[in-house]
């Protein structure tokens, strides 16, 4: 390998993950190289004008709660490398069948007074619970997005909640959405904008661990709203890739990892489609387990345990997603849902349980449940003056292969749900594009099957359960290679935590106490998977 380029650590792939993996080693010193496979960094953060000119479209993520909040994220100071967050004048809506609408508002108030129109009290409880989420969020969110286990968060919120709190909050942990609202609240409202939140995974009302998903989003979008990047989710990623170089880290695009270079059973480097080599002391990987281990690696490095375990690895839904210019804001029959940036409509709550298990039975569900967004509402940069940028979304079920034919009649399906909640919508279109499965995938390979959070959010999928029975950290079986993607813990979402625990594995790996760690890192792994 004579000739080969050498650096201190390489990155595999530049979504928000990888990106921050590699800021956190160029603070350190390291000399840092991110390969990126697309033309263009920024992984599933991505803007193009997709339909007409002048309307920029998010080709992925969109809204940002988790970013806004991440203390990875913050820690960069991204602000200082261009990103601005703009918000639109309400968080979220959920519109039910009937036309009632249930608002998200960053002013507590205005929460308060939709909610108490479903079920009088309801505003109240739902401030109440706003305030305890205030009172543990910093350590919480410290708790949620480091290594596991979070032994100085967790000890700090131990202190907060008190042993019975402590007990009672882990049991929040495990509940599924509906049994959660129906202790917390009386009306359909509240328990909608839960329920409805816990839908941004793959996590039906009904399942394990949906509760905690769906509560985090409500209390996040309570507190700081869901922002969006100013001129398109693609200015997020512009704004990590500035912050990388201007510590000495380098970001190349067009540049397609074809294999994890292993010598000796270490990591050593890695090889691209084009045949140069780079060495390097460590490898860092933001791309899914699977992809990393069984494709880039190979499956005669890995123990047989961890071979079986990656083939059980389970996908989250796959996803459908439509996109459109609109000549003017979508006429919603109810106005309270016209300020909101993210709409969530097509079912109640039994509905949402049905949605989900026409999924798992592999069917199209008959009544989706929609996810938009309304985003010049939210930025008024994405399109001219007096238009609107708008997509929605739905899941489908993974594993199936799809045609263009059928995808458009899911996408017609969606189209039709917007027309009846908002008659002459589809009058207003003019530019429409729909992005499947076998679309998603082939813009962005690490959404396999259409799949948004590289992996389930099932409670077992997730902690030391992710991606496979583990130590729920970043390091791998192979010494040298650690996985900062999202189908690490602590998994989907656009808040770069899994890239920061991964590069402070590498940074703990190559320390003073380096020997001692890896020693213990191979100790451990060699008793979970022998």
């Amino acid at each position: 390998m004579s000739g080969a380029e050498s650096v201190d650590a390489v990155v595999v792939g530049s979504g928000p993950n990888g990106l921050t993996a590699a800021a956190v080693l160029a603070d350190a010193g390291w000399d840092v190289l991110v390969l990126e496979a697309a033309d263009e960094p920024g992984g599933a953060v991505r803007t193009a004008e997709l339909t007409e000119p002048g309307f920029r479209h998010d080709l992925f993520s969109a809204f940002h709660p988790l970013g806004a909040a991440s203390p990875p994220l913050r820690a960069l100071e991204l602000e200082r490398h261009g990103l601005r967050w703009r918000h639109a004048p309400q968080v979220l809506a959920h519109v039910l069948p009937d036309d009632r609408v249930a608002v998200l508002s960053r002013d507590p108030e205005r929460t308060a007074d939709s909610l108490d129109g479903f079920a009088r009290g309801d505003g109240h409880r739902w401030q109440a619970l706003h305030r305890q989420f205030r009172e543990i969020r910093d350590d919480l969110l410290q708790a949620l997005l480091t290594p596991f286990p979070p032994v100085r968060a967790g000890t700090r919120l131990l202190r907060s909640l008190g042993v019975g709190g402590a007990l009672r909050s882990a049991r929040t942990l495990t509940m599924p959405a509906r049994r959660f609202v129906d202790e917390m609240f009386d009306g359909e409202g509240a328990k909608l904008l839960i329920a409805g939140n816990a839908q941004h995974t793959d996590l039906g009302p009904d399942q394990s661990a949906s509760a905690v998903f769906g509560w985090l989003l409500c209390m996040l979008g309570q507190d700081i709203g869901f922002p969006v990047p100013e001129g398109g989710a693609g200015s997020l990623a512009a704004a990590l890739v500035r912050r990388v170089e201007s510590a000495g880290g380098q970001v190349r695009c067009s540049q397609r990892v074809e294999r994890v270079l292993v010598e000796h059973g270490a990591a050593v480097g890695v090889r691209t489609a084009g045949g140069a080599t780079v060495r390097a002391k460590v490898v860092l990987a933001d791309v899914p387990a699977p992809t990393l281990l069984l494709d880039l690696v190979g499956a005669e490095h890995l123990p047989p345990t961890v071979v079986r375990d990656l083939r059980r690895f389970q996908w989250d839904d796959a996803t459908l997603k439509v996109d459109w210019a609109l000549r003017g804001p979508i006429p919603w029959r109810n106005r309270d849902a016209a300020g909101a940036g993210t709409v969530h409509l097509g079912v109640d709550l039994n509905g949402l349980a049905t949605a989900t298990n026409d999924l798992r039975c592999g069917r199209v569900p008959e009544h989706p449940f929609l996810l938009m967004g309304q985003m010049t509402t939210a930025d008024p940069t994405r399109s001219p003056a007096g238009t609107e940028t708008a997509w929605a979304y739905t899941h489908l079920p993974h594993d199936q292969d799809w045609t263009a034919e059928e995808l458009v009649r899911v996408a017609d399906r969606v189209e039709a749900v917007v027309e009846r909640h908002a008659p002459g919508f589809k009058d207003l279109v003019v530019g429409r594009f729909v992005a499947g499965p076998p679309h998603l995938e082939s813009v962005n390979p690490s959404l396999v099957g259409g799949s948004i959070n590289q992996g389930t959010s099932g409670i077992h999928q997730q902690l030391v359960f992710r991606p496979t029975p583990g130590l729920g950290r970043a390091d791998t079986v192979v010494p040298g290679l650690f996985l900062a993607g999202a189908s690490a813990h602590p998994g989907g979402g656009v808040h770069g935590a899994a890239g920061a625990n991964a590069a402070r594995a590498a940074l703990a790996s190559r320390s003073w106490y380096g020997p001692a760690y890896r020693a213990g890192v191979r100790a451990a792994l060699r008793a979970i998977t022998s």
